[in-house]
């Protein structure tokens, strides 16, 4: 599917060869290490967060960080879990034009049912369910100085569908508000969401976007946002998803673009938000993520 909605961000005909995430991830290392910037990460530490230890394609791996998290908060929106040293934090990225925040036209924020876990069907008048390979996202909210978990922080979560298209936005689908929902962060400052694989569109490299607020309360109303960034997909696992049935416009699209190309991750290759990926197709993926705010 050729996909135009990205054109203003990134104009540039991408026709340069796609050489893959590990070389993207590989290069940018190489250049920085005479620099030092990376201080004491480990090389194997940084390709394992970008699914380098894959070694087949449905193999089912060991996430670098848990898959899912059951602690209930038992403490204030303000609290934090011990603190654990510092971690690198996450750069700002745009919330794109399909925020559905209210930024940009509709805002599903205020919608009763917004608050959800599991954002693969609609909530409201529709109860379309959004088709694709079963992803859960697992993201970890931690304070950028301190390294505590960020407890009872609002995340508002949202990506595209397995074509491509965004809820509330796309042609055909303006009625449905599927792929999108807000959760409260655990004990362990985290939040889970059961989603679908999203589709590779055209300009763009795979990718979910998330706003973290204060609070649920503040999130739900709409209030200041704390971080707007996203998640890139690493490539080894797209290659897999994207063999299956459905998602055959990704196999292109991917192939015309690279971490290195993307105008949002291509600054720095997307080294402090490329998800550590575990599972299969036949059982499902998990993509964990922490980061710093």
């Amino acid at each position: 599917m050729t996909d135009p909605r990205w054109t203003d961000d990134n104009g540039d005909e991408i026709d340069e060869d796609h050489r893959g995430l590990v070389y993207d991830v590989q290069t940018l290392i190489h250049r920085r290490r005479a620099l030092g910037i990376f201080g004491g990460v480990a090389l194997t530490s940084l390709l394992a967060a970008c699914g380098v230890a894959t070694k087949t394609a449905d193999a089912t791996t060991t996430p670098s960080a848990a898959a899912t998290a059951t602690a209930t908060p038992t403490a204030s929106a303000s609290a934090t879990a011990a603190a654990s040293g510092p971690v690198d934090e996450v750069p700002d990225e745009t919330g794109g034009p399909y925020p559905a925040d209210g930024s940009n036209g509709v805002n599903v924020l205020d919608d009763s049912g917004i608050v959800r876990s599991d954002i693969r069907s609609s909530f409201g008048s529709s109860t379309t369910t959004a088709e694709g390979i079963p992803l859960t996202i697992a993201l970890t909210v931690r304070d950028a100085s301190t390294g505590a978990a960020l407890v009872g922080r609002g995340v508002y979560l949202w990506h595209c569908d397995r074509d491509g298209n965004y809820s509330l936005y796309s042609n055909g689908i303006e009625n449905e508000n599927y792929l999108r929902g807000v959760q409260e962060t655990d004990a362990n400052g985290t939040v889970t969401f059961t989603s679908i694989y999203p589709a590779c569109y055209s300009g763009r490299w795979p990718h979910i976007h998330f706003e973290v607020y204060d609070d649920v309360a503040t999130a739900v109303a709409t209030g200041p946002i704390v971080k707007t960034s996203q998640i890139a997909l690493p490539q080894e696992t797209n290659d897999v998803v994207y063999a299956t049935t459905g998602y055959e416009q990704s196999v292109r699209n991917q192939a015309q673009t690279s971490l290195a190309r993307d105008n949002v991750f291509g600054d720095d290759g997307g080294i402090h938000q490329i998800a550590s990926m575990a599972g299969s197709v036949s059982a499902g993926y998990t993509a964990s993520l922490t980061i710093g705010v």
